[in-house]
């Protein structure tokens, strides 16, 4: 978070006044300190920290201080040698000049919240005599950048004041954690607030919609965003590109994409992503073709887009050419992701060798992603033997590992060979792996209803269950018969 200039703070320690004009201060003067017409060109970031520097080895703390505000609000920000030289300097007396001085410890608040170091970021915090509105964001993206939410939301609670900084912060720190209905959530509450959201909070909010496909919310999002200012935000068109992509509106991704006064090669990546997804891989490779026509140089992400439209189509030819051109032509270092695509590429194709040949002689180890992709085929085509082959590549397992072990063992349950799939159960077992439970969603009125096998929590399960009960009597008057999970182990 870059810090903005501050107004002066009045504090028991003496520090120097801001510059009323251009020309340098006195205490800059002193220390041979011109921004005017450098003799040399010098980072001045650099002239300010020897200065401060100076001023410390002579033991003059509270001029080091002050010479420190003055650098903030000349514009110059500092880096982290800046902030260490203050803090050894301060050091004697114990950080009592950094707590008097909020502009001071905001900086080493920023510090301490970069280097992901949130405990030395509370001492300092609380240590603080005054705290502005930038003090109290700064902690707490501290917070969100280490992941502790429950520590952000406590101290948003005792904040005497929220701006839309707070709330962006807030939001955006749920939406990188994974908890996007609280993102939404609060997203909510900023505006009965009557605190109005920027092209940033909108970003966060349009985000959260596409990982949960909520299209009616993500509907209401866009309305919104075309009352304000920043609706042309490029930012905020390539994630509404997005997040209709995602909820399978390729048509209103497509009509915003056209829209777009201006467009960067993030915004075309996006709408090409979008349209392989959704499995219209002609249009995907004709923007793919456009693009390079109107001057935009493909990167990494372009030719996956490519490749992946390729596969969804059955096109492995042309899939194989487009690696060939990203590698050779492009000098494009391919990474894990492009060789998940030909994995994806062949195994839709069902050419299972092909992909286990990419899987044994690509550089570098494959994930959970290009391992299920292949397993995934294997179970299609009732290929055991190479399941059983690619088995041997699962071995440093992780909280989110369990879905290919599940995949090999309905591969075995499936050919009926139990032995096979009790021993994967038992090697889950043995690595403290535990199956996740699948969960679905419905989006009724705007709001996101998720569902596990068995669950009972929703407040209308009652009426649930009895809908299922009618639906199940009227299947079995009409002859229907009951869907059978050919994964036994789904039903343990």
């Amino acid at each position: 978070m870059s810090l903005p200039a501050f107004p002066a703070v009045a504090t028991s320690t003496k520090i120097h006044r801001p510059p009323q004009s251009q020309e340098p201060t006195q205490a800059a003067s002193r220390h041979s300190l011109s921004f005017a017409k450098p003799t040399r060109s010098v980072d001045p970031t650099v002239l300010w920290t020897s200065s401060i520097a100076r001023c410390a080895r002579s033991g003059r703390l509270a001029e080091a201080v002050g010479v420190f505000s003055e650098m903030m609000r000349s514009g110059v920000e500092p880096n982290h040698v800046t902030i260490v030289t203050l803090l050894s300097g301060c050091a004697a007396l114990k950080l009592g000049l950094v707590a008097e001085n909020v502009m001071v410890a905001t900086a080493v608040l920023n510090m301490y919240a970069k280097l992901d170091r949130v405990e030395l970021d509370r001492m300092v915090f609380d240590g603080m005599g005054v705290r502005n509105s930038v003090t109290w964001n700064t902690m707490i993206d501290g917070y969100v950048r280490k992941g502790e939410m429950r520590e952000a939301i406590d101290l948003f609670d005792e904040m005497p004041h929220r701006d839309a900084v707070t709330w962006t912060v807030l939001i955006n720190g749920f939406v990188k954690a994974g908890h996007f209905d609280k993102a939404l959530e609060l997203f909510r509450e900023m505006q009965l607030s009557g605190v109005r959201p920027d092209f940033v909070t909108a970003i966060g909010a349009i985000s959260a919609c596409a990982n949960l496909a909520t299209l009616g919310l993500g509907l209401w999002i866009h309305r919104f965003v075309m009352k304000q200012d920043f609706k042309d935000n490029i930012r905020v068109c390539n994630s509404l590109v997005d997040m209709y992509s995602r909820c399978g509106c390729i048509e209103y991704a497509h009509l915003i994409f056209e829209n777009m006064p201006k467009r960067t090669l993030v915004s075309w990546n996006t709408i090409i992503a979008g349209f392989a997804a959704n499995g219209h891989a002609e249009m995907a490779l004709e923007l793919f073709n456009r693009m390079k026509e109107e001057g935009f140089k493909p990167d990494g992400v372009s030719f996956t887009g490519a490749i992946t439209a390729c596969s969804h189509a059955g096109l492995v030819d042309e899939g194989l050419g487009y690696f060939h051109i990203m590698k050779n032509v492009h000098r494009i270092e391919p990474r894990i992701e492009h060789y998940g695509c030909l994995v994806d590429l062949y195994s839709h194709a069902g050419r299972l060798e092909d992909a286990l040949n990419v899987i044994e002689n690509m550089p570098m180890k494959p994930n959970d992603i290009v391992l299920g992709s292949l397993l995934a085929a294997c179970r299609t085509h009732e290929e055991v033997k190479l399941a059983e082959r690619l088995a041997k590549y699962a071995v440093d397992p992780g909280p989110d590992s369990d879905s290919n072990y599940v995949l090999l063992a309905n591969i075995y349950a499936a050919d009926r060979s139990w032995d096979g799939s009790n021993k994967i159960r038992r090697k889950m077992k043995t690595l403290g792996i535990q199956k996740t439970p699948g969960f679905s969603s419905i989006e009724i009125g705007c709001n996101n209803h998720e569902f596990v096998a068995g669950d009972k929590s929703h407040p209308e399960a009652e009426c649930i269950y009895q809908v299922l009960d009618l639906l199940s009597s009227e299947m079995k008057v009409w002859c229907v018969p009951p869907i059978v999970a050919k994964e036994l182990y789904e039903n343990d």
